[in-house]
């Protein structure tokens, strides 16, 4: 007889995966999926995949775009702060934002979420908060993973990722680059801050400070640190609608990772070039506490951050006026920035002014 009471006897629990806390952990995130019902799902979990009508959500000719994301090195600052109430927001805006650029609906979306074990309460919240930001989205949730898998993850640690499908009209797929001409202009949509791109930089920068996150935040004292940088990303999709039910828009930029300097052009044709006046708006206090804090030079901010815009439009001029009052009716601050010059090759950006750092 074994005098190993273990053999035979093992369970997938005893090897650290708990399907119960994985059935507990659905249970408790299906009432906020539920609430994220749309024309064409409704948002049931449990099945091998999620559903979705198109002809019921009211499409006559779509064409459907994809969009897949994560939230990059975030994750670290929530999971060493604890500051986990945001980071779904910020998953679903890293997605959803890159569908209304191509003038797409959000449609549904998908979320996967990995672990070294599984804690409900912790889960729950993190889901929940990308519940939430589907329903300001107008997205389902229409399904998901969750993994748990230990000896992958260190204690503590988990990581996401998300998928969204949107749909747009064949004949309203922006940009509409042929349609664009010198004189443009290019309206930004204010940022709630860094938003989930550069945080590489941003972590380096504040272990070089010497701060802990939970210290006051030197370009906001009524915040901790943490909370500060833990700001999520704004969604755009309510408003970016919008203003494209304006008209006159002619092209959309979500400001992501490599700046307004990399990402803007995506949405221009060669042989224009944006012109855009550094001094037309005020990035919030964090981006010069960056810059001061760990000299940055300006060239390296625009490309690295958004800078105070995370969401930029192009559109003719006489559409300007009202493309801004949509913006700011839905919620948003947006200003004239810029506007479309010729240019001699592959469109780029060009900057006058300094930032008001």
């Amino acid at each position: 007889m074994s005098d190993n009471p273990l053999k035979n006897g093992l369970t997938y629990k005893d090897a650290g995966v708990d399907i119960d806390a994985g059935e507990d952990l659905v249970a408790r995130i299906a009432p906020a999926a539920k609430a994220t019902r749309r024309p064409g799902a409704d948002a049931a979990l449990g099945g091998f995949g999620g559903l979705f009508d198109l002809k019921a959500a009211g499409f006559k000719d779509p064409v459907l775009v994809a969009s897949t994301d994560g939230v990059g090195t975030k994750l670290k600052i929530a999971i060493d702060t604890g500051l986990i109430g945001g980071i779904g927001q910020d998953l679903v805006a890293m997605c959803v934002n890159d569908l209304v650029v191509q003038g797409a609906e959000p449609l549904f979306f998908l979320d996967y979420f990995a672990t070294g074990k599984l804690d409900v309460d912790h889960a729950a919240t993190i889901i929940e908060g990308i519940a939430g930001a589907c329903r300001d989205s107008g997205c389902a949730l229409i399904g998901g993973e969750t993994a748990e898998m230990p000896g992958l993850y260190a204690k503590g640690d988990f990581d996401l990722a998300g998928f969204s499908v949107g749909a747009v009209e064949r004949d309203a797929i922006l940009p509409k680059t042929d349609a664009m001409t010198a004189g443009d202009v290019i309206i930004g949509v204010a940022s709630s801050g860094v938003h989930s791109n550069g945080y590489s930089l941003v972590r380096r920068v504040v272990t070089d400070s010497g701060l802990p996150y939970s210290a006051p935040a030197p370009f906001d004292e009524t915040r901790m640190l943490g909370e500060a940088l833990m700001a999520p990303t704004r969604l755009y999709i309510r408003s970016g609608l919008a203003a494209l039910r304006c008209g006159g828009v002619k092209g959309l930029a979500h400001i992501t990772g490599g700046g307004i300097t990399e990402n803007l052009p995506r949405a221009l044709p060669d042989g224009l070039d944006a012109a855009i006046d550094l001094s037309a708006w005020t990035p919030p206090p964090v981006f010069g506490w960056l810059a001061r804090q760990a000299g940055i030079e300006e060239r390296e901010m625009l490309r690295t951050f958004n800078c105070g815009l995370g969401f930029m439009a192009v559109v003719a001029a006489e559409k300007a006026g009202q493309v801004i009052d949509a913006f700011q009716e839905a919620g948003e601050k947006a200003w004239r920035v810029g506007e479309l010059v010729a240019g001699d090759g592959e469109a780029k950006v060009v900057y006058r002014g300094s930032l008001k750092l």
